[in-house]
C-alpha cells in the first residue's frame, strides 16, 4: 500500500487535471447563464461538478482515451489489466465500457484533488501559525498565539492524515474496479482466440510444410549419395546424375527452408502470403505474390519433384490443369511425402497415378515394400497427410496391400455444401 500510494495518488490527480477542462467550461456557462463574470481559476462549485459528469460520460463514448487509462491503471495504479488486442473499429460494447471508467476515474480524481489543492496548503498555514505569533481569522475564527494556535496546527495534520486515507482509499478501489471495464470485452477475447487458432494453424501447416520437404529430400539425398557412392568408380556419368540430384533436391529444401524461417520471422500469417486458402478457393488462386518468397509448388512441379527424386517412377498423370490452386499445393505435398516413403521403405520402381475423375484428385503411389517391414514407423509423414487431406474433406488410404505399400487420397475439388 505505501509503495504504490505515490503512484496511485499521481494516477488521481491526473483524473483531476483530465476533469479541469470540463469545470472551466462549466463555470463559464454558468457565469454566462447567470450574467456573471466567471472565475475560471477556481472551479469547485458542486452543481458544476455534478453536472459535467454526464458530458465526460458523453466524451468517452467518441474520444480514444482507452489506451491512456489502460496505461494510466498498469502503470500508476499497478492493476492487473490484460492489454486489449488491437481492433480496426470500436465496438459500442467497448465504447460504453471505456466511457464508465473514464468518467469514474475523473470524479474520483476530481474530488481528491480538489481536497489535495486546498488540504495541503491548509495543513502548511496550521503548522506555520505557532511560530508567526500575530492573530490570523481563518474560516471565521481568529487563531491567536499559544496553544490555540497548537490546536490548529494538530487540526491540520489530522485534516492531512484523513486526504492519505481518503487517497489511498480511493486509488485501491481504482486498482480494483480497473480490469473489469478496461480489459478485453468479449467480442475481443473472441476475435483474439480466433486469430489464436489462425496463427497455431498456420505454424502447424508450415512445420509440415518442413517436414515434408525437408523430409524428402534427406530421403533422395541419402538415396542418391549411395547410388553415387556404388558407381563411382566404374560409371563416372551415372556418379555426377546422382550428384546433380543431390544438389537439386539440397538447393529446394533450402528455398523452402528459407520461405518457412522468412514466414515466421516477419510474423506474417498464410492470409497475408496467399499460402493458407481455405478448401473452396478457385483456380484463380495464387500464391501471394508477396516479394521475396519463393511460389508454393503445386501438381506443375511434380514433373521437377520426380526427376529430383532420384526414384525410378512410373507416371499415369491425367490433365491436372483444372484442380484449384490449394488442392493442387496440397497434392503436391501429399505425393512429395509418398515418395518419401516409397524412398524410404520401399524397393523397386514406383508406380504413381494423379488425374481428376468424377469431381475429385485422385491420387496413388505404390512400391513394393522394402525388407525392414511393410509399414513406415517413427515419423509424421502418414499423420501429416492425413492431416492434409482432412483440412480439404477428402479421404485417405495408406498402408500394406498386395502390390506393396500404398498411399492413396481423394480431395474433391469444390468444397461440400
Amino acid at each position: 500500500m505505501r509503495r504504490n500510494l505515490p503512484r496511485r495518488w499521481a494516477c488521481l490527480i491526473l483524473g483531476g487535471a483530465l476533469l479541469m477542462p470540463y469545470m472551466m467550461v462549466g463555470v463559464l456557462a454558468a457565469a454566462i447563464w447567470q450574467g456573471e463574470n466567471a472565475n475560471v481559476l477556481l472551479p469547485t462549485q458542486v452543481a458544476v461538478f455534478v453536472a459535467m459528469l454526464p458530458v465526460v460520460a458523453v466524451t468517452g463514448l467518441f474520444l480514444p482515451v482507452r489506451a491512456l487509462e489502460v496505461n494510466a491503471a498498469q502503470g500508476l495504479l499497478g492493476a492487473h489489466v490484460e492489454t486489449p488486442p488491437r481492433q480496426a473499429g470500436r465496438s459500442w460494447q467497448e465504447r460504453r465500457r471505456t466511457a464508465a471508467w473514464f468518467t469514474l476515474h475523473l470524479a474520483i480524481g476530481g474530488v481528491v484533488s480538489g481536497c489535495t489543492l486546498a488540504i495541503v496548503p491548509f495543513t502548511v498555514f496550521t503548522l506555520l501559525m505557532p511560530f508567526v505569533g500575530i492573530p490570523t481569522p481563518v474560516f471565521g475564527a481568529v487563531i491567536t498565539p499559544g496553544w490555540n494556535a497548537v490546536l490548529w496546527a494538530l487540526g491540520g495534520l489530522a485534516t492531512l492524515a484523513a486526504l492519505v486515507v481518503v487517497a489511498a482509499g480511493a486509488g485501491a478501489l481504482l486498482a480494483g474496479l480497473a480490469p473489469a471495464p478496461l480489459g478485453p470485452t468479449p467480442a475481443e477475447r473472441l476475435a483474439a482466440a480466433e486469430e489464436q487458432a489462425r496463427t497455431l494453424a498456420e505454424r502447424n501447416r508450415l512445420a509440415r510444410e518442413l517436414h515434408d520437404s525437408v523430409g524428402h529430400a534427406l530421403s533422395v539425398v541419402t538415396l542418391q549419395a549411395a547410388a553415387a557412392g556404388r558407381v563411382l568408380d566404374r560409371d563416372p556419368d551415372t556418379a555426377k546424375t546422382a550428384l546433380a540430384a543431390i544438389e537439386q533436391s539440397a538447393r529446394a529444401a533450402l528455398d523452402d527452408l528459407d520461405h518457412v524461417l522468412g514466414v515466421l520471422r516477419d510474423g506474417r500469417s498464410g492470409a497475408h502470403d496467399g499460402t493458407q486458402d481455405g478448401p473452396h478457393d478457385g483456380p484463380h488462386d495464387g500464391d501471394g505474390g508477396v516479394p521475396g518468397r519463393r511460389p508454393q509448388a503445386t501438381l506443375a512441379d511434380l514433373g521437377d519433384l520426380v526427376a529430383a527424386s532420384g526414384a525410378q517412377v512410373r507416371q499415369d498423370v491425367g490433365d491436372l490443369s483444372g484442380v484449384p490452386a490449394v488442392v493442387s499445393r496440397e497434392g503436391y505435398r501429399i505425393l512429395q511425402e509418398a515418395l518419401t516413403n516409397a524412398i524410404k521403405h520401399g524397393r523397386g520402381p514406383v508406380r504413381l497415378s494423379a488425374g481428376v475423375q468424377d469431381g475429385e484428385l485422385r491420387l496413388e503411389v505404390t512400391n513394393a515394400a522394402g525388407g525392414d517391414g511393410a509399414r513406415p514407423s517413427g515419423g509424421r509423414g502418414v499423420a501429416g497427410m492425413r492431416e492434409r487431406v482432412r483440412l480439404l474433406n477428402g479421404d485417405l488410404d495408406a498402408g500394406p496391400t498386395q502390390a506393396g505399400w500404398t498411399v492413396s487420397a481423394r480431395l474433391p475439388l469444390r468444397s461440400s455444401p
